[in-house]
């Protein structure tokens, strides 16, 4: 494993525990002796995502944490926070029977749960998510939020 500070190879493993269905296994680098985290997984069919277009392209969890991510930009939100908001969507979407899912569904998990998280945060990810052509649906759904805040 390489030292995600100085590129070296040569780490060791201070700690395993088991997570959920992974290994979280503490490291130290033995050049620049800085600590990381990292995390194994066991490797299966992988999770196909069926695309707008009906193409397929195999599960990556970096797209929704950086679709989050975004949409949390500049708000008062911990990235523990956010990491466990994307290891919950992940979960559901992993502990399916099925090994396809569509782009929609994995957009509708995100939004329920940005929509738990904020509000700002949610009407960014919708406007994005569901290509809002104007100021007027932008406000529909604000709108919308509103009421089931209310």
């Amino acid at each position: 494993m390489r030292c995600p500070f100085c590129n070296e190879d040569d780490t060791k493993v201070i700690d395993s525990r088991p997570v959920d269905n992974a290994i979280r296994r503490r490291r130290q680098c033995e050049k620049c002796g800085r600590r990381f985290t990292t995390y194994e997984k066991v490797e299966t069919i992988p999770m196909m995502i069926i695309k707008k277009d009906d193409s397929r392209e195999p599960y990556d969890r970096s797209k929704i944490e950086t679709g989050i991510l975004s949409a949390c930009h500049k708000r008062p939100i911990s990235i523990n926070r956010i990491n466990a908001v994307v290891d919950e969507i992940e979960n559901q979407i992993l502990g399916r029977d099925r090994r396809e899912i569509s782009s929609s569904e994995v957009g509708e998990l995100v939004m329920s749960k940005l929509q738990d998280l904020d509000d700002v945060a949610y009407v960014r990810f919708a406007s994005v998510y569901r290509e809002f052509k104007d100021v007027e649906t932008f406000l529909l759904e604000i709108e919308k939020l509103a009421k089931k805040r209310n």
